[in-house]
């Protein structure tokens, strides 16, 4: 179950933020709700959900009257004009954990929605105050969008001001301009496993413990089926079992981490990335580190802490029926 709306209005004000609360019958879209607070001197909000062709998702946040065409969205993302459309709407209610109608960048306090990547109106800082729901279409509240922006970073969630009607262009001299907002590839296969963290042991004593690999399995062999010719499904699932192995040892999780921001400045430090960002290439790779490897090094870390967990709890179980038999 997400965070309530009274449970998220604690913490804003357990974090001193100020705001004012406006309660009005379930409203479905801003011109319903205008009708309820558009008297009152705030911005309106709109918030689209959407998702990419790898299925990775964003909320863009913008004033009532902002224009957003996806597809200039999509290419200045580096997503290629249609690489962006709404969410379907189970990951509302499943992903953000809110009712239909109350999607707001409050939605990312769930946990379930921590990959999700806000994109908030630049124009939002030409108001004194805004308007969102609270996690509920019941309920509108205003406050000043730097407020709502430090709550959001406090979360950790990657979020960042953007001119949503800008149309830079976008070619091989010049790169997409939002491209470091989109969330790594990584953390919708990391969902999986941190969703069926659930640690299980066979009811056989002499069995070994299950961990939480079984689900990341699945997933890595339908990529598979999407990219043929590279790796076998039984390779795949071979591979990941050695991985879940490594996660027991310390030394090779090390391995694992360092191997991961390597790749990561590898693929960063290439021939056109230094002709086309020059001085600036060091804070890119800065950047991309920080934003692709965050997320991954706690997923890591709880897969590690799980998996030396389940080989403890399996040597214990062994050691006492041993000791029961003698």
């Amino acid at each position: 179950m997400g965070v309530s709306k009274a449970q998220l209005l604690e913490r804003l004000q357990a974090q001193q933020i100020q705001f004012s609360q406006y309660d009005h019958p379930v409203v479905m879209t801003v011109e319903e709700q205008a009708k309820h607070v558009g008297h009152i001197k705030a911005g309106l909000s709109k918030n689209l959900f959407l998702k990419d062709k790898k299925h990775r998702l964003y909320i863009v946040s913008a004033l009532a009257d902002t224009k957003v065409d996806l597809k200039v969205l999509s290419q200045r993302l580096g997503l290629g004009k249609g690489g962006l459309r709404m969410a379907p709407e189970e990951a509302v209610t499943e992903i953000l954990e809110v009712p239909l109608g109350s999607v707001t960048p409050f939605a990312l306090v769930n946990e379930s929605a921590r990959n999700v990547s806000l994109l908030l109106d630049q124009g939002f800082k030409t108001h004194e105050c805004c308007f969102f729901h609270p996690l509920s279409n019941d309920t509108t509240i205003s406050l000043n969008i730097q407020d709502l922006y430090t709550f959001v970073k406090s979360l950790g969630r990657i979020v960042a001001y953007v001119d949503l009607e800008a149309n830079p262009t976008v070619g091989k001299d010049q790169p997409p301009d939002l491209a470091n907002l989109v969330p790594s590839d990584i953390s919708s296969v990391q969902n999986v496993v941190e969703k069926t963290a659930n640690l299980k042991i066979d009811g056989d004593v002499n069995s070994k413990p299950v961990a939480v690999i079984a689900k990341a399995s699945k997933v890595s062999s339908d990529q598979q089926k999407e990219k043929p010719g590279k790796v076998s499904s039984g390779q795949s699932k071979e591979k990941l079992v050695n991985t879940a192995n490594s996660f027991a040892d310390p030394e090779k999780f090390i391995e694992e981490i360092l191997k991961k921001v390597t790749d990561i400045v590898v693929d960063e430090v290439k021939v056109e990335n230094i002709k086309q960002r020059g001085d600036q290439l060091g804070v890119v790779v800065s950047n991309s580190i920080k934003k692709n490897l965050t997320l991954e090094l706690k997923n890591l870390a709880t897969t590690f802490k799980n998996t030396a967990y389940t080989e403890g709890f399996g040597a214990g179980r062994e050691s006492i029926t041993l000791l029961l038999k003698r």
